[in-house]
């Protein structure tokens, strides 16, 4: 049976479908900084629930943004990476980055502190 056509007002709907809510968008920055464990991330997000944190991988998994990478070792080692098209987000989820460093500047000036240093690259 073929599904119905799926109309959406902008195509922002159709982004946030995807990469929408208050976790994946995160969970996404971190992994554009290379592959990420789930402990690496839950310790990067700490106010995340392990039961929430396995869904969004599970749903990104599912939506072809992340690769889910088991290798075949005791003790079980998962590593999670974007894919080709995961990658294509890069540039939204670093602009959004700035856009949130400038936000809260903006409505907290020295109130407001950011946890999270990128790591440094040889660029």
């Amino acid at each position: 049976m073929q599904e119905p056509e799926k109309i959406y007002n902008t195509a922002v709907e159709a982004t946030l479908e995807v990469i929408g809510g208050k976790w994946k968008p995160v969970i996404l920055f971190h992994l554009t900084f290379g592959k990420r464990r789930n402990g690496e991330l839950k310790r990067l997000m700490p106010a995340i629930t392990q039961k929430v944190l396995t869904q969004q991988l599970g749903e990104l998994v599912d939506d072809g943004i992340v690769f889910r990478i088991s290798y075949n070792q005791v003790p079980p080692k998962v590593e999670y990476e974007l894919t080709d098209y995961g990658w294509s987000l890069k540039e939204i989820l670093h602009l959004m980055c700035r856009w949130g460093d400038t936000h809260i500047e903006k409505v907290y000036g020295d109130r407001g502190t950011v946890l999270f240093e990128p790591p440094q690259t040889n660029e």
